[in-house]
């Protein structure tokens, strides 16, 4: 691959935070708030936060619930997805949006947090999304 494929490839890969907020917000029963401050947007399905995304970070980076098996074995394939600061670490990674992540794996994390979160919805609130 020449450079200018290169440059293309990463570009394509990489988010922004704009991108990464339309997406979870495209998501059924998806609100957004500021809860803890002003810069750590919080995005929840029927209430249950499924991701946070600092908006004064200087990486664009995303915090997502993740089954636990799988947590381990994304951080160990990929450098850019570590334990969750703040959170339980075992459930939750936080992805840096770098090269290294394509938004198809980006995107496959964010539906799997969301996955995970309305399956410990009760029924009621799961029914209600439809």
């Amino acid at each position: 691959m020449n450079i200018w494929g290169e440059l293309v490839s990463s570009i394509e890969k990489s988010m922004n935070i704009e991108e990464l907020r339309e997406h979870c917000l495209s998501l059924r029963g998806t609100t957004e708030s500021f809860p803890f401050d002003e810069m750590t947007l919080v995005l929840k399905v029927q209430g249950k936060m499924f991701a946070l995304i600092p908006l004064d970070n200087p990486e664009t980076q995303i915090t997502l619930k993740c089954d636990p098996e799988r947590a381990i074995s994304l951080r160990e394939e990929y450098p850019a997805i570590v334990p969750a600061w703040h959170f339980n670490k075992k459930h939750w990674n936080t992805i840096i949006i770098d090269p290294s992540i394509s938004k198809a794996l980006l995107y496959e994390l964010i539906q799997h947090s969301y996955v995970l979160v309305v399956a410990g919805l009760p029924a009621k609130l799961r029914e209600e999304l439809g």
